[in-house]
């Protein structure tokens, strides 16, 4: 039995995330936050957040400190890509389905007369023992499910795997209502960017859905990584990556106001051709949709929009450099101006460049078929100093695993 002061700090501890969690704008982050946080406090080895996805969970984020730890520093557990049925078969889908908590001593000793059980073949595949499990749906203020949270393997204060106790559900479940709202902002904001993303690939089909998630997964990851290697502060780093994950999903929002004998050419503009210098002005356009802000969200995005081409030695082939972009007209051509350089250009736009240059290498389009992904690393790897930041390709060649991961996770057919 925990002692009065321990239980004062750990609900007070809850009351601070309360607000922390209130700033985060990205749905993903708050769930991965959440997740973390929640595992914190009840002192949870493991973990998972999974999030409804029509009539599926599909999973979005797994943590296992245990499993972290025999990974060489910096690096993450894979990343992790699939779903299953909401219903009464598995456990997370009958808390999903149910809307009911389930707290279970033993995965592997699920009374017969449950309709769930546990797939022991996830322990096989890492050899991880599972053993307690707290499970538990996530709901919005609206009172709509968004997802479930998973909670495994609670810690005595000697390291040994016990049981979630009463205090531990107590916890649990005031967390789960204190963030609901920070649930519903943040699902709402997600819903309004995926509306003008969907607004954007009406206009052009190469900037599909799953191109924009791919680049955000794509850089989120990058910068991780970076941000490891630079030993960014851990304020620092979650204010950064919750912004960026936004941002590079707005990267070519711009193109909107390309017009369509353009921007759904079949063809491959030439560097000197006048039609490749109209479209460079999606650029422009694109940070025009986020000027005269000063928050930090659409800082970034008005950034990532404006820069995500240019190249890290202001050669040929980088736009648009040192432009007023308020004056900027639709149709107007971008043809000459000062190149930026090195880290003059905004780091949240050389992570995107990043992955968008290499997204967009490894995927088919109407005037090239897709390069294999070791190809496309390559490529991406003899551009670094060039194209590309060098610390920003390192970053991304230490998690190539992840990249792969990600593309198999949003592949074009979903849509």
């Amino acid at each position: 039995m925990e002692s009065k002061s321990v239980r004062e700090k750990k609900l007070q501890k809850i009351l601070e995330l309360e607000r922390l969690f209130e700033e985060i704008q990205d749905i993903d982050v708050l769930l991965e936050s959440i997740l973390t946080e929640t595992r914190a406090i009840v002192h949870a080895d493991a973990g998972s957040i999974y999030k409804v996805d029509g009539k599926k969970l599909r999973i979005k984020y797994a943590q296992n400190d245990t499993l972290l730890k025999q990974l060489a520093p910096g690096e993450k557990l894979p990343y992790t890509a699939f779903s299953f049925p909401i219903n009464k078969k598995s456990i997370a889908g009958y808390v999903a389905y149910s809307g009911e908590s389930v707290n279970i001593k033993d995965a592997y000793k699920i009374s017969g007369d449950k309709p769930y059980s546990y797939n022991v073949a996830l322990d096989a595949a890492t050899g991880y023992r599972t053993k307690s499990i707290y499970t538990l749906p996530l709901k919005m203020a609206s009172g709509g499910l968004l997802g479930v949270m998973q909670l495994i393997n609670a810690q005595s204060a000697s390291g040994k795997t016990v049981s979630f106790t009463k205090e531990s559900e107590l916890y649990i479940n005031h967390f789960a209502i204190s963030v609901r709202q920070a649930l519903q902002n943040s699902y709402q904001t997600n819903l309004m960017i995926h509306r003008m993303l969907k607004m954007a690939e009406f206009r052009d089909p190469k900037e599909t859905y799953p191109h924009v998630s791919r680049v955000a997964e794509m850089s989120l990851e990058i910068y991780d990584r970076w941000a490891y290697n630079h030993n960014v502060p851990e304020e620092e780093s979650h204010r950064f990556r919750d912004s960026l994950k936004i941002a590079a999903r707005f990267h070519d929002i711009g193109k909107v106001g390309i017009p369509d004998s353009i921007l759904k050419s079949p063809e491959r503009f030439s560097q000197d051709d006048e039609a490749r210098d109209i479209l460079k002005g999606h650029t422009c356009i694109g940070a025009q949709l986020f000027e005269d802000s000063t928050s930090y969200l659409d800082i970034m995005c008005r950034d990532v929009a404006l820069h995500h081409h240019e190249h890290w030695d202001g050669g040929v082939g980088a736009y648009p450099g040192e432009i007023d972009y308020h004056n900027y007209a639709i149709g107007d051509s971008i043809k000459n101006f000062k190149p930026l350089k090195g880290t003059d250009i905004p780091l949240a736009a050389r992570i995107t460049s990043v992955a968008d240059v290499f997204d967009a290498l490894s995927h088919k389009r109407s005037y090239k078929a897709a390069w294999s992904f070791e190809d496309a690393c390559e490529k991406i790897e003899k551009d670094a100093g060039t194209h590309f930041d060098p610390e920003i390709v390192c970053a991304f060649l230490q998690i190539k695993s992840r990249i792969r991961s990600i593309q198999e996770a949003y592949p074009d057919e979903l849509i």
